[in-house]
């Protein structure tokens, strides 16, 4: 009997690409096609060729803010993945807690960047806010304003607060997930809490913690809003992350071109690391039982 196949079911397909097209191709296009021209106003443009992306690499300014998030976006994985894993071990499993802890987890995530920076602003604050008035209580000279180092503590403390809920409820979902079996099997062997973490556990989470590390990655090497609104990249430039530099250049100054080139060899960074991330991380998985059926 010959098979009959349908091909209509396509056409339903092509509203989700028109959408597509409208909110990412027709945007990247445009932006490209800036990064390699040149207006002096009045809707005029002008070959430049890859002179802005040139411009760019060669930039102390792009070098520094570069260096910025790097070390921004590596501190927020070496602080928030560990604490997350921590609290999701420590969360109840059963019971009544399990959807207060849940709940609780969630709330962080539900408030807006924009709000979030806007509440430790107030929060930080020596004459109204709750953090800045103890600290000035205690004799401790704080001011995020002035102090650099005092900006980046308190820009860190604000996205571990906003965002280790999200690595919490990855890794809570992967713990879930492990059947008890294996907890039985563990305890009568007599294992340890610590090879009970590293053996059972550990290997159970290796999914949700790819997941998190590249959205945590991604997300806090894109960060704005929230530094934007709680020092507007200062004191001087101590905060100016590549984000809040790049609007600074396409909106502050206009230069449009620079810009462009800018968002580029941004984008293709942020995607270049994931990939490392991502491919790393796999890589180790994949291997693992390997060394397992070696031994």
């Amino acid at each position: 009997m010959q098979q009959t196949y349908n091909n209509k079911a396509w056409f339903l397909v092509i509203p989700v690409v028109i959408l597509v097209a409208l909110s990412a191709v027709i945007p990247l296009m445009t932006v490209v096609n800036y990064s390699v021209q040149d207006t002096f106003g009045g809707n005029q443009f002008f070959w430049a060729g890859t002179e802005w992306f040139s411009d760019v690499l060669q930039s102390e300014r792009f070098h520094n803010a570069l260096l910025r998030n790097l070390g921004f976006s590596f501190l927020i994985l070496a602080i928030e993945v560990p604490l997350g894993i921590m609290i999701a071990l420590c969360m109840p499993k059963k019971g009544i807690g399990v959807p207060i802890c849940l709940v609780l987890m969630a709330l962080p995530l539900l408030i807006p960047w924009n709000v979030v920076g806007t509440i430790w602003q107030v929060f930080g604050r020596a004459d109204i806010g709750l953090l800045g008035y103890s600290l000035a209580s205690l004799g401790v000279d704080y001011n995020y304003a002035t102090n650099a180092l005092d900006a980046w503590i308190t820009i860190v403390v604000m996205d571990v607060w906003h965002w280790t809920s999200l690595v919490v409820l990855l890794c809570y979902a992967g713990l879930s997930s492990i059947p008890d079996a294996y907890y039985q099997a563990a305890r009568i062997d007599g294992a340890s809490r610590w090879k009970v973490f590293r053996y059972i556990q550990l290997p159970k989470m290796n999914r949700v913690l790819l997941i998190a590390v590249l959205l945590r990655f991604m997300d806090s090497f894109m960060i704005y809003t929230e530094p934007f609104v709680l020092t507007g990249g200062g004191p001087g430039n101590s905060t100016t992350f590549l984000s809040i530099d790049l609007v600074k250049m396409a909106i502050g100054q206009f230069d449009l071109g620079p810009a462009a080139a800018m968002s580029l060899v941004y984008f293709l960074i942020i995607l270049l690391l994931s990939w490392v991330f991502y491919t790393v991380m796999t890589n180790y998985d994949a291997e693992k039982p390997l060394k397992g059926d070696e031994s």
